[in-house]
């Protein structure tokens, strides 16, 4: 990270973290979040971590992060909801999506609720600071490898179950396709 002549003295002396530098690491994979969450407090961040929805959603109404790492896939929900709750609470929180099923329609949700960033795992520890502390003005290098005709289709289908708010029912009656089938689909990992 370079240092820029616009931070003030408190955000040069806490690395760009501001006045609070309160992290909520989201995600079931215990050993990912140990290891995470150590990683973050070496960087300056005080870290709780949540395993599931419902942790996370106490921990917010408790007091809503200045930064959250929340993964898409959680046992008892999705990530997004959790995005939702943060921003609701706290504006200017900073969160990333972190997933194992990275697709460009849970992206733009992930966006809209307000998340500044989605990675796909595995993510390391500089992957995910450099997201959570980088500026608007970075962007991404193009992918050395278009997507597959595969993963186009699987990324239409994620599109529409998005639009239908994750109605399966709805999303297979819209694409013309057996309910099912579906199902099979969106339980798979995408296509690379």
């Amino acid at each position: 990270m370079t240092m820029d002549a616009d931070m003030t003295d408190e955000e040069l002396e806490t690395g760009g973290l501001g006045r609070d530098p309160t992290l909520l690491i989201v995600e079931d994979d215990k050993p990912f979040s140990s290891r995470l969450a150590r990683a973050m407090e070496s960087r300056g961040f005080t870290v709780s971590v949540a395993e599931n929805v419902a942790e996370a959603l106490a921990k917010i109404k408790a007091g809503a992060p200045a930064y959250a790492v929340v993964d898409m896939r959680l046992g008892d929900g999705n990530g997004l909801d959790v995005v939702k709750a943060i921003h609701e609470k706290r504006e200017d929180c900073r969160a990333i999506i972190l997933t194992g099923y990275g697709n460009i329609a849970t992206a733009v949700t992930a966006v809209k609720l307000g998340a500044i960033d989605y990675l796909s795992k595995p993510a390391d520890a500089d992957e995910v600071y450099k997201a959570l502390i980088g500026s608007a003005d970075d962007t991404a290098s193009p992918p050395e490898n278009p997507m597959s005709a595969d993963r186009v289709r699987w990324e239409h289908i994620q599109r529409v179950y998005e639009m239908c708010e994750r109605n399966v029912s709805e999303t297979a009656r819209r694409l013309n396709m057996h309910r099912r089938t579906l199902q099979r689909i969106l339980a798979k990992r995408a296509p690379r």
